[in-house]
């Protein structure tokens, strides 16, 4: 029989061998959360508080029962949100800054186990952000299913990820055969990707040039596949052309765009369409070009973009347009992944409703409408603390996170 001395020994040295992987919501007793106020996704709860008990929430108001045993934190001073979905995202897109490289230009090819890696730094910075649920649109080799996994399975920490593995696109030819896409959409399927992604036009980075790049038939094939398996489809377009026929082809959801029809529009409205403009993701790249290395004249042909981009979102929301929060967030641009929230203002929303661009809607989208989104008994335990007033001000929504809860576990807190 082993001395209890050498045995406490022994379980600590066993401890120090064990690798750390962050707490289960199921090992800790239920919390109180205290706030100043509380927006559910619809409404405003004054001096509310919200009960988790394991990952889901299981209480919201002025007056709750307090389950014997709770924990109760005090963020009283903040305003609660639901965990924010970024619907556009390429979270394995990662550059290290190493002196003498740029994001596009990094001299070093990696493995997919090592971008899973590697890319974790920007899973991080999204949910500093207040993020915890991305839609990651366009990786190659699998790293984004792998990241996807590994922090479903809590050995990464990071938001939920929906993924859409390998994008379809014309490449070198005319585009893919409208016959051949039951047999491509279920390669994609049976690598494990969520969604589809559809490059319908050109433009990316510095370039914004808008010509389409698949044809109407080919987007209805690729439309019609996708769903007769299951899986939504996203289409890029830079253009109003291939936005026009990515709306008509049943599109779930059209990424960037410029210049939008009244037809278009209106043909949006009738279907349900959800529509990603993507507004700040040349504002990011304007700001980041001598990172890039962007040529000088780039430069106001993504200013002029910008102003197309507000300016057809202005008119699609005021015509009912169903509008997503994307950030299309490459490389440097984690960390700024709310940042489309101020331009959804400036194109005529209220605070509240450009946040319903990153809860409700995109909950929506993701066919998560019943558990992500919402600040509600039964929902997902995913909550994000503001230092202020996020619905009369959006930039506390955007620079004021100090407080983030993520499937009932704490993964980001700046009030110490």
């Amino acid at each position: 029989m082993v001395p209890r001395s050498k045995s406490v020994r022994l379980l600590a040295i066993l401890l120090l061998a064990v690798p750390l992987v962050p707490w289960r919501a199921s090992e800790q007793p239920a919390l109180v959360l205290r706030f100043g106020a509380v927006w559910d996704g619809e409404r405003v709860l004054r001096d509310a508080s919200v009960v988790v008990t394991g990952s889901r929430i299981t209480a919201v108001g002025a007056q709750v029962m307090v389950p014997e045993g709770a924990r109760e934190i005090d963020l009283t001073h903040c305003t609660a949100l639901p965990g924010l979905i970024d619907l556009h995202t390429h979270v394995t897109y990662f550059w290290d800054r190493t002196p003498g490289t740029t994001p596009l230009r990094q001299g070093v090819r990696r493995t997919p186990e090592e971008t899973a890696r590697v890319a974790a730094d920007n899973a991080r910075r999204a949910l500093e952000t207040g993020v915890t649920t991305i839609r990651d649109l366009g990786a190659q080799g699998g790293a984004d299913i792998l990241m996807r996994d590994r922090i479903a399975a809590g050995t990464l920490v990071g938001p939920r990820m929906f993924v859409a593995g390998r994008g379809l696109s014309a490449g070198r030819g005319s585009g893919p055969v409208p016959e051949a896409m039951p047999a491509e959409i279920d390669a994609r399927v049976r690598a494990g990707s969520d969604w589809i992604k559809v490059y319908a036009s050109r433009g990316s980075f510095d370039s914004v040039d808008t010509t389409q790049t698949l044809t109407f038939a080919q987007l209805r094939a690729i439309v019609d596949a996708a769903h007769a398996s299951g899986r939504k489809v996203a289409i890029h377009s830079y253009g109003a052309p291939g936005v026009k026929d990515a709306v008509r082809a049943g599109a779930d959801s059209v990424e960037h765009g410029i210049d939008l029809d009244d037809e278009t529009i209106a043909e949006m409205v009738r279907r349900r369409t959800v529509w990603v403009p993507t507004i700040d993701h040349n504002r990011y790249y304007v700001d980041a070009k001598d990172e890039y290395g962007f040529a000088p004249e780039a430069i106001p042909l993504l200013q002029d973009y910008i102003a197309r981009n507000l300016e057809s979102t202005r008119r699609a929301f005021r015509a009912g347009v169903r509008l997503g929060m994307g950030s299309d967030a490459v490389f440097t641009g984690f960390g700024q992944n709310t940042r489309e929230l101020e331009w959804f203002v400036k194109a005529g929303m209220t605070p509240a409703q450009a946040l319903q661009t990153a809860t409700i809607t995109a909950a929506d989208l993701l066919g998560r409408g019943d558990s992500l989104g919402r600040i509600r008994p039964g929902f997902t335990a995913d909550v994000v603390a503001i230092d202020g007033d996020p619905l009369n001000d959006i930039m506390t929504a955007i620079l004021a996170v100090r407080w983030v809860m993520k499937d009932g576990i704490v993964v980001v807190d700046r009030t110490r």
